[in-house]
């Protein structure tokens, strides 16, 4: 059987201007920094993706733009459930991944990113969930098409802001 890991990356911290639509809304200098230090962590932890699944809104983009300078480009697709869907919906996304892929990175939004790291494995993440630009990596066993809720132990989390500030 194969082993399988899924990383959740939460984005990193946005601009929250008026007047402009939520979609649109980009990263803001510390953002920028923190997403390319997420990256450095992913490369140096062994757990760099080799697909990577993002939320179409800007701010999600600009913190993969930011952490893919840290390793080899994967294939990357941008997938509009990321951006307003439930966590059932990212679990079918992740149901549909191809054979070859062992890892995947998936870049997406607070309540949804974190309720589907608890949806994967209850005991791991509390109940304050992943902060902005938090990483929480997930591992199971079998094909993609048999992840399902509970199976999907969370091995590590990781917050890039923390470790820019310590």
């Amino acid at each position: 059987m194969t082993r399988r890991t899924i990383v959740l990356l939460r984005h990193a911290k946005a601009e929250q201007p008026e007047q402009m639509n939520d979609s649109e809304r980009g990263l803001t200098p510390r953002g920028h920094s923190d997403a390319a230090h997420a990256g450095r962590w992913l490369a140096e932890h062994d757990h760099w993706p080799q697909v990577v699944i993002c939320s179409p809104a800007r701010r999600t983009r600009q913190t993969w733009q930011e952490a893919s300078s840290a390793g080899p480009a994967p294939s990357v697709r941008h997938e509009p459930s990321l951006y307003a869907g439930s966590p059932g919906d990212l679990l079918a996304v992740v149901r549909q991944l191809d054979a070859r892929h062992e890892r995947v990175l998936i870049v997406g939004h607070n309540p949804t990113i974190s309720d589907f790291s608890a949806l994967l494995d209850p005991q791991g993440i509390d109940d304050t969930g992943l902060r902005t630009c938090g990483l929480a990596v997930h591992e199971f066993t079998g094909d993609w098409s048999q992840c399902r809720p509970e199976a999907a132990a969370l091995l590590t989390t990781y917050t890039a802001r923390a470790a820019a500030v310590g």
